[in-house]
């Protein structure tokens, strides 16, 4: 039997690694996740994220962070549009749960990439 965390990591490859590494920067500086870059990869690595250019493409995938608050989030979604992400829902409460606090953005790429406070627990 598995306990802990479900997902070990996530691993995307992306068209343009500079372009992907400016977005990803800017939200993961905003909900405080440092980036590592791995050029000998063509890579750079977040936490259990792991981007590159590598290979062939993922695909759109949907994926959220958590925020420990909701101006977490609303810094992801500033973040991330001054980096060249595009508007997929602006921050705000959704229907989910009481208390799901989140805003989504289109990546470089396609994917849709959120982040989530999930209100006091």
């Amino acid at each position: 039997m598995t306990t802990g965390r479900l997902i070990d990591h996530l691993h995307i490859t992306v068209r343009d690694l500079g372009a992907a590494r400016r977005f990803y920067a800017a939200v993961l500086d905003a909900i405080d996740i440092p980036l590592e870059d791995v050029p000998e990869k063509h890579a750079f690595t977040a936490d259990e994220l792991w981007v590159t250019d590598q290979g062939p493409l993922t695909g759109r995938m949907h994926f959220a962070f958590q925020a420990k608050d909701r101006e977490t989030v609303q810094r992801f979604y500033a973040a991330g549009l001054a980096a060249g992400g595009r508007d997929n829902g602006g921050p705000g409460e959704r229907a989910y749960h009481p208390g799901y606090y989140a805003a989504f953005l289109i990546d470089p790429d396609g994917n849709n990439v959120e982040a989530v406070f999930h209100g006091a627990r």
